[in-house]
């Protein structure tokens, strides 16, 4: 049977992802939420959703169909800013839906908590979109890892640059009261795959912080790790550059590069369909990636030189 499925934040940049898996899934987009009315894409694919621009007569909309009309919502996913997270979470669950929502799924541990005590009240459950826990190339390399019998800890390194240009900081994303900062808006993905593969937490250290880039050392059970963020385009390599490419992803295991610049296009999807057959990740599998940032967040800088990676 197909599922019903209300959207909020249907014009940020990741909303049509959630949009195709909706629909490459055969389920149903009843209603979008968004303050901006800039959504022609949901002609592409649910051009029958209604759509609203305040949050009140969206809410009212999901409670007519409820009462009126005797159609209940499944699901809500949720591609708001990350500070509103928590909220439309809450929002999902007391209309009985499930919720799906984007990363980082809150912007501090104790929020898991919380919600973790709504999700036993209303007897519904929130997933998170840990996207690379389906990719490939990723589990491939997990697989590979558990059949080493390695005695020390891989020396990791993780660089990961994606220009934006200057609206990014004057947007909710340049605000680390609403996205967290750099490291948790496009970093929090890149820890919860480092713990996916390398197991807990021991050491979290903080080398570099600013407005568009940070940089830091992260020991794990099987791995020290080296990683370096940004959102500046002069970091990017020369390669990159004459290639007039905008995005440079790279993790090296003992010094061998790990390829997964590919395959990134249907992950969404993925996530959607492990959801509908009860095998998403939950609030749970999330932590250790929201403890991650926070402590990046709240950390002072330590400036020896054995954590530093090789750009800075």
């Amino acid at each position: 049977m197909n599922k019903n499925f209300a959207l909020i934040g249907s014009a940020g940049y990741i909303a049509p992802r959630h949009m195709k898996a909706i629909k490459d899934t055969g389920n149903n987009l009843l209603a979008t939420m968004d303050p901006s009315d800039s959504v022609g894409i949901i002609d592409s694919y649910f051009p029958k959703s209604y759509f609203f621009t305040e949050f009140e007569r969206f809410d009212r909309h999901i409670e007519k169909l409820k009462y009126d009309e005797d159609i209940n919502l499944d699901y809500v996913s949720i591609c708001s800013p990350n500070y509103l997270h928590d909220a439309h979470m809450r929002f999902a669950l007391r209309s009985g839906a499930d919720a799906i929502c984007e990363k980082p799924i809150v912007l501090n541990p104790w929020n898991i908590d919380k919600l973790q005590q709504v999700e036993k009240n209303t007897g519904k459950k929130i997933y998170n979109v840990l996207q690379l826990r389906v990719h490939q190339s990723i589990i491939n390399l997990k697989e590979k890892l558990s059949s080493i019998k390695k005695k020390s800890k891989y020396d990791v390194e993780l660089t990961y640059l994606t220009s934006r240009g200057n609206w990014y900081n004057n947007s909710w994303k340049g605000d680390e009261s609403k996205s967290g900062g750099v490291a948790t808006n496009i970093g929090v993905h890149f820890y919860d795959m480092l713990y996916w593969l390398f197991g807990d937490v021991q050491t979290n250290i903080v080398t570099l912080k600013e407005r568009n880039v940070a940089s830091g050392f992260l020991e794990f059970s099987d791995a020290r790790v080296k990683w370096f963020l940004s959102t500046d385009s002069k970091y990017l390599p020369d390669e990159v550059l004459k290639k007039n490419q905008t995005t440079y992803r790279s993790i090296t295991i003992d010094g061998e590069e790990i390829e997964f610049s590919g395959g990134f296009t249907d992950l969404h999807t993925l996530v959607y369909k492990d959801i509908l057959e009860n095998k998403g990740y939950g609030l749970e599998d999330a932590r250790s990636a929201i403890e991650i940032v926070h402590t990046i967040r709240t950390s002072e800088i330590n400036n020896k030189k054995d954590f530093k990676h090789r750009l800075i």
